[in-house]
């Protein structure tokens, strides 16, 4: 089985010829530019049916989520407010939009049935049904 999958966030940065302009201009306002960073999360040689491969994916995921949320791999970003929000809506979305039922197993392991529905994520048909 193959799947990939992106995880991204969305940095605001202020460009330097803006804050330029805004210290010589006095009353000019700096637009915001929207920079989208992501990281590839693939399950190339992995069987998502299997426990152990889901759980490494899984493990991928939340490193990809780790990684746009702090570095992003990107200079002069600004940091993000609020780390274990980004962290947390990252991973969810990936979790969601993979639709593997053990992985999603395997995060409801450390949420909630409340944080998963948050996120839009479609609970297996066994933990559904509880």
């Amino acid at each position: 089985m193959f799947s990939a999958i992106r995880i991204t966030r969305t940095w605001s940065l202020v460009g330097a010829a803006a804050l330029a302009c805004v210290s010589f201009a006095g009353n000019a306002v700096a637009e915001q530019h929207v920079v989208p960073v992501s990281v590839p999360v693939n399950s190339q040689g992995l069987d998502l049916t299997k426990l152990d491969d889901a759980r490494m994916f899984y493990s991928r995921l939340q490193n990809a989520a780790w990684v746009v949320c702090t570095r992003g791999t990107r200079v002069d970003l600004e940091p993000v407010a609020d780390l274990k929000g980004c962290y947390e809506k990252a991973l969810g979305d990936a979790v969601r939009s993979v639709r593997i039922p053990l992985v999603t197993q395997l995060y409801l392991g450390t949420h909630t049935l409340q944080e998963a529905a948050a996120r839009g994520i479609k609970l297996p048909e066994q933990v559904a049904a509880k």
